[in-house]
């Protein structure tokens, strides 16, 4: 999970926090087939849970079964389905990976609330903080704010940008067009700050949040240690594979604008303009209470992207 050898999941580092039964340590995982479930899934295991997931495809069932748990069918677009799945997982903890962004929040929490599941962490993300107005940024916030009036004890965690395999769809990209060609183009030159979170970090987080008494009823934004901005981003991906790297500023203006045609005319640019738009903003997070809480110690992006870079 980590190239770190002294790490150590700060699952094994907390105390003063309330554990569970162990007879009763029973999980349910939604989205455990997804990039974030893979490193999560493990975890579980590893801190002793029985993990049950919920999976829509045989696909997504053989994959959480290689993971090590028990698949159950359920699709989150069919909630009668999913309140007979979690009703038989005799789980007592759900961990919901599942994105917050297609309106299943509602169909969620009353299944959990019907299996009488007495914990739940739910994963949202710092996008919801966006001045952007964002097709899923109102769903998502109606979703946080489904959870919050339930009678789960509840917790959200947030995180930015997730990086780390090359399951990721950012930092991966990234590296890829780098092994091509070692400049990259920016709108607004790179500037702007960006707190990319490692998945197993982020993965730490999470499991460490089910056994944390402080962390019910409370919300954490999960991020790097440090808010760096794009054009270090990219100098540190290049470093990670051994070249010089640099961003080539591009004027976001008339790009927004051509990208708003292509897009009017239902045609597809190399970016969307809602992509755009957010490299202009920054993202910064204090991660201090995530760290007060929960024992997370994230691992710098320097360490985190020359891990990535070293996959094949």
């Amino acid at each position: 999970m980590t190239t770190c050898a002294s790490w150590t999941p700060a699952w094994r580092l907390l105390t003063g926090s309330h554990v569970p039964d162990l007879a009763r340590r029973r999980a349910l995982v939604t989205g455990a087939s997804g990039f974030l479930g893979g490193h999560v899934v493990p975890l579980l295991l590893e801190g002793g849970w029985q993990v049950s997931a919920l999976a829509r495809t045989d696909q997504a069932a053989q994959v959480v079964t290689t993971l090590g748990a028990e698949p159950l069918h359920g699709d989150l677009d069919r909630p009668e389905s999913v309140i007979e799945a979690f009703g038989s997982s005799g789980s007592t903890v759900l961990v919901n990976l599942a994105s917050l962004g297609f309106g299943h929040a509602s169909s969620i929490v009353s299944a959990a609330e019907q299996a009488g599941l007495q914990r739940a962490v739910f994963i949202s993300t710092t996008g919801i903080f966006t001045s952007l107005n964002a097709e899923s940024k109102a769903v998502r916030i109606d979703a946080e704010r489904q959870i919050q009036k339930s009678v789960l004890s509840w917790t959200l965690i947030r995180p930015t940008m997730i990086y780390g395999t090359d399951r990721d769809r950012n930092m991966w990209r990234l590296l890829q067009l780098l092994r091509r060609v070692p400049i990259v183009p920016a709108p607004g030159g790179g500037r702007h700050l960006q707190q990319p979170v490692h998945v197993a970090d982020l993965a730490d987080a999470i499991v460490s949040a089910i056994d944390v008494t402080a962390a019910v009823g409370r919300a954490y934004d999960v991020a790097g240690p440090e808010a760096i901005s794009f054009r270090r981003v990219v100098k540190e991906a290049g470093l990670a594979l051994g070249r010089r790297a640099a961003v080539l500023p591009v004027p976001a203006a008339p790009l927004l604008a051509v990208l708003r045609r292509l897009e009017a005319a239902g045609r597809r640019g190399p970016l969307k303009a809602e992509q755009v738009e957010r490299m202009l903003e920054d993202k910064v997070f204090d991660i201090g209470s995530a760290r007060r809480d929960l024992g997370y110690r994230p691992r710098s992006f320097q360490e985190g992207i020359a891990a990535e870079a070293a996959q094949r």
